[in-house]
């Protein structure tokens, strides 16, 4: 039975979410793409994700009452990991209760407000004296009397003595390294921008980003559109090297539809994208080299070779951006050949080196990441989870959309979460998850995985539950939602092979880490902490995480903590400063390569992780 969602509306954000009464603030939150700093582990004793509500509010929490004060809880101030939502409501969000941003990040790393200086690309407005008879130096030697030694190539050398006599030699030097990029007319020091992409198997985002303050100024994403050539990078690897202009399609096609987010960040903006100097682009090692359209077919065959170990950076012209005319790209550094730049942004936005015990990064997508630290030491492996996470391979499946069933939760009966409030289309990965874990806990999935016909179900099922089990292609299924109660006017159901592919999925995730674990001689137990990463994590429910296998479950949920989309934030801290791709670089170089493919141990792991833990 679909219960009626209630609106929840975030400022200043105005993004709405649509979810059932008693979900926790923070869940809807995340919905929105709006995370909340919870150091805690939404224990609700940091104080962190302090938010206000206007509206139907629950009456505070014990945990609340100890950290807030009666003036406080008066003025509707609440904290978004305790409170549940009661009924419509407006919560005002303070930037102060975010999680880190790159920007913020950059201050842990020691960056201060300094933060443009940092930038490879410095601009300094110039006030030159004209040519004369007592003062007869080249104009080279003019300009950098004034901003110092520059290296100035052929281009500049071309466009340089023109430019300096029509603005009666004043104007602002732009400079990318030791490098003359621009002479431009007037100061224009404050206009100085930067984009960060983070480059998805499935997705893409991007952020706008000003230099001089850090601060971001626009989002965009979409589907990535290689999707079309294949679900993961296996199958864009044959597209590109099996195909014929089968690498200049994938390159064309993600190159045009970072070129058309750049277009919407700098509309909503409202900025010059000619005053964009740079783009940071995050990705793993596969649609790395697609951007840059490097043959990949050494990452298709043993033993995963890339092309490239450091960043590379190159003309954003040569990439089809349209930025400024000489402006630059930087592609992040990789690990190995399916652990890459988005990994390595990873590590450097979850400051995990910082910790002082062993903590697990976990980036969950169509390739599992997955970064450990212990002992001093980084090891990083990546399994092939497949795309059942995000809704491929699984009968009804979908994306985290309008319509997707993105929550599953069983009290007195089976209650269902829709993203948008309208009526279900289909499941994405977080339901996915809930509702295997809430079959496993109610007894009608055992831990191999099988799904109970309707006569070996246990006693004492809520009637809800029983009448839900129904039979695909001859085969035990589970019902979700029935004809009239979908928007497609089908019953929505979950599968035997539904199952089975979440399980595949999960094993890969829990045999890898595994192997990690037992490598560096960590006992799951002693996890300081789990990071996990990714716009897909955000959205699990850590219990349910954990009673699936897909967490190790003698880890305390507390010590599970969403960080968001890393891969971002890292690209945005390398946008920002040089400290943090000097750091990047660093990182790479540093972390040790785990191939899982070729480990003696993973078959074995594999096998037992595919079994769900019992209870």
């Amino acid at each position: 039975m679909r219960e009626t969602e209630v609106a929840v509306l975030f400022r200043p954000f105005d993004r709405t979410a649509y979810v059932l009464p008693g979900t926790r603030l923070i869940e809807a939150a995340a919905e929105v793409g709006i995370i909340l700093d919870q150091p805690c582990g939404g224990a609700g004793v940091c104080g962190k994700c302090r938010v206000r509500l206007e509206g139907e509010t629950c009456a505070p929490t014990s945990a609340e009452t100890s950290r807030l004060s009666v003036q406080e809880l008066a003025e509707g101030v609440r904290l978004a990991c305790q409170t549940n939502i009661c009924g419509p409501v407006t919560v005002h969000v303070p930037e102060t209760s975010l999680l880190a941003t790159g920007h913020q990040i950059l201050d842990r790393s020691g960056a201060t407000m300094a933060v443009a200086v940092d930038s490879d690309v410095r601009k300094q407005y110039v006030a030159l004296p004209a040519p004369s008879r007592d003062d007869d130096a080249s104009d080279v030697v003019r300009l950098t009397r004034a901003v110092g030694p520059v290296h100035i190539d052929l281009a500049a050398a071309r466009f340089l003595p023109d430019r300096l006599r029509q603005m009666q030699f004043h104007g602002t030097a732009v400079i990318a390294g030791n490098r003359l990029l621009d002479f431009e007319p007037g100061n224009t020091e404050q206009e100085h921008f930067a984009v960060a992409v983070d480059l998805g198997t499935t997705t893409l985002a991007a952020t706008l980003v000003d230099v001089c303050t850090g601060h971001e100024l626009a989002i965009a994403s979409r589907l990535n559109p290689q999707t079309r050539f294949g679900d993961d990078v296996l199958a864009r690897i044959v597209h590109a090297t099996k195909t014929s202009h089968g690498l200049s399609e994938l390159a064309r096609s993600v190159g045009e539809a970072i070129d058309t987010m750049i277009g919407e960040l700098t509309a909503t903006a409202e900025i010059d994208r000619n005053r964009i100097y740079g783009v940071t682009v995050s990705g793993n090692t596969t649609m790395q080299q697609l951007f840059c359209g490097i043959d990949p077919r050494s990452l298709g065959a043993i033993p995963f070779v890339p092309a490239m170990g450091p960043g590379l950076q190159c003309e954003a012209s040569e990439l089809g951006l349209n930025i400024h005319a000489r402006g630059q790209v930087f592609v992040m550094p990789v690990i190995g050949g399916f652990v890459g730049g988005d990994t390595v942004a990873g590590i450097l936005a979850s400051v995990m080196t910082e910790s002082p015990g062993p903590t697990l990064l976990v980036d969950i997508g169509t390739n599992g990441e997955l970064v450990l630290w212990a002992n001093g030491r980084l090891t990083a492996a990546s399994t092939a989870a497949g795309p059942a996470f995000e809704g491929a391979r699984i009968l009804h499946g979908m994306r985290g959309s309008i319509g997707a069933i993105e929550k599953v939760v069983v009290e007195d009966r089976l209650r269902l979460n829709v993203i948008g409030g309208v009526p279900p289309v289909g499941l994405c990965g977080s339901g996915l998850i809930d509702v295997a874990a809430e079959l496993l806990r109610h007894g009608l999935l055992t831990p191999e995985g099988r799904l109970l016909p309707p006569d070996q179900l246990p006693p004492g099922l809520l009637p809800d539950l029983v009448n839900r089990v129904t039979r695909h292609e001859d085969k035990p299924a589970f019902l979700l939602a029935a004809a009239e109660e979908a928007g497609t006017g089908k019953p929505i159901v979950l599968t035997q092979r539904d199952l089975r592919e979440l399980q595949l999925a999960t094993g890969a995730i829990r045999a890898g880490i595994s192997i990690l674990l037992d490598q560096a001689g960590v006992a799951p137990e002693n996890l300081e902490s789990i990071l996990i990463a990714g716009g897909f994590g955000n959205f699990i429910r850590r219990n349910n995480a954990q009673r699936i296998g897909l967490m190790p479950h003698q880890v305390d949920h507390h010590r599970i903590r969403y960080l968001g989309n890393t891969s971002l934030a890292g690209a945005k801290a390398v946008a920002l400063s040089q400290g943090c791709r000097q750091k990047a670089e660093d990182l790479a170089r540093q972390t040790e390569h785990v191939d899982l493919s070729t480990h003696a141990a993973f078959h074995t792991a594999f096998a037992e992780s595919m079994i769900f833990p019992e209870a």
